[in-house]
């Protein structure tokens, strides 16, 4: 199956631009959330390259930020570049976890392989293993209990667009060959 970002894009607008006025856009090195400003009448979801992956971070933390939070660059989170200590990557991952279990849904839907991320190749390596298995777990609690709502919104969107059955289960993560660290 090909994955192309330009599909993604199509589908993040036909399913959120209307109601909250939203785009994903493709952007350079660095992916950044905008709001809607003087410049921009609309709110940036901007990731990397082209990359499918960082789209998918990206809208991930989007679906996951409150209404507040939406109003503010990167949503008002804090970000230490690649290069972070032990102390700094450990706050990272601690945040990570429920977006990167998202991403991981939206991987599933477009029936794609996942890589779980720390993020920090030039800085402390932490125990990936167990990184993933905090994402899972938390994974497992979505499935359970229900992604938030844009995010089910866009699996769904997801899903149909790639001919995915729903709903999505925890079996549809466990899946060996699904995932990388």
């Amino acid at each position: 199956m090909r994955h192309q970002y330009q599909d993604l894009i199509e589908i993040f607008h036909a399913t959120f631009f209307q109601q909250y006025n939203t785009c994903l856009v493709k952007g350079g090195d660095e992916p950044i959330y905008l709001p809607a400003s003087d410049n921009c009448n609309y709110h940036q979801i901007i990731f990397a390259r082209g990359f499918y992956a960082s789209a998918f971070h990206e809208i991930s933390h989007w679906c996951q930020a409150g209404q507040a939070r939406r109003l503010l660059e990167d949503f008002g989170y804090w970000y230490e570049p690649d290069g972070r200590n032990e102390q700094q990557q450990q706050s990272f991952e601690q945040v990570e976890v429920i977006p990167q279990a998202i991403e991981w849904a939206f991987n599933v839907a477009a029936n794609k392989k996942f890589h779980v991320s720390s993020d920090n190749l030039n800085g402390f390596q932490s125990d990936t293993k167990g990184f993933k298995e905090k994402v899972l777990e938390q994974v497992n609690v979505f499935v359970q209990q229900g992604f938030p709502e844009r995010a089910n919104q866009f699996i769904a969107a997801l899903a149909k667009f790639y001919h995915t059955p729903l709903p999505l289960t925890l079996a549809h993560f466990t899946n060996k060959e699904e995932v990388h660290v």
